[in-house]
């Protein structure tokens, strides 16, 4: 059976919406080791935490992809065979790991699975901001920019297998890091396929302006290299 850890980015997560205890209790009933990178919270969130989880620490906020990076680091050493990137905001569905992970275990030459809310039969209440001003320009930019045909590019529902985590360079350490993968995937050469995942959107979800920084930091990030 593989050793599967699942990396939790959180950030005052108990006095922002209080939603990670509720993950974490779920995630503890499944075989995986769970490890919350604590990104420099100011509350009670490494306290509650450490109740269900391993929890990893930053001194300070420096971001989601950098609490990413944290996570990776700590399950490879620990020898992880897969990791899997999940939300703390209560949207992603803890059952929808083994979905996520099974084309790893059971095709070997497979480096990466990409959550998608638009697979499938699952119809996913995507706001209509989001869904057209921000992720069909991103969706565009993306398929410009790396060739990769994905139908959903600001999922942080993903998986990777250990040899493809430790070749993944990211740089991003905020929210924009997860284009950033995409382009990693390219320019690795890694091999993916997309799975179909449930995402229940909450009012406290990533705003609107929020989507935007992510564009704009992409945009940017190109037009300098």
């Amino acid at each position: 059976m593989s050793k599967v850890f699942v990396i939790i980015p959180a950030w005052n997560e108990v006095s922002r919406r209080n939603r990670l205890p509720i993950a974490l209790e779920q995630l503890s009933l499944l075989p995986y080791f769970v490890i919350v990178v604590d990104d420099g919270s100011t509350d009670e969130t490494a306290r509650v935490a450490q109740k269900w989880a391993k929890v990893v620490r930053h001194a300070i906020n420096r971001g989601q992809g950098a609490a990413l990076v944290t996570g990776m680091q700590y399950a490879l050493a620990q020898g992880a065979d897969i990791i899997v990137h999940f939300d703390a905001d209560g949207q992603m569905q803890p059952e929808d790991i083994a979905r996520v992970i099974a084309p790893l275990e059971t095709d070997p030459d497979l480096d990466v699975v990409l959550g998608s809310r638009f697979l499938g039969q699952t119809t996913q209440s995507v706001p209509w901001a989001k869904k057209y001003l921000l992720h069909q320009p991103a969706l565009w930019l993306q398929r410009l920019t790396t060739g990769l045909k994905l139908t959903d590019v600001h999922n942080g529902f993903r998986a990777f297998r250990a040899s493809a985590a430790a070749r993944l360079d990211l740089q991003q350490d905020g929210m924009a890091h997860a284009s950033e993968i995409t382009y990693q995937i390219k320019k690795k050469n890694l091999r993916y396929q997309e799975v179909s995942v449930t995402i229940i959107y909450h009012e406290f979800g990533q705003g609107f302006g929020s989507g935007l920084r992510i564009l704009r930091d992409l945009i940017i990030r190109k037009l300098i290299k």
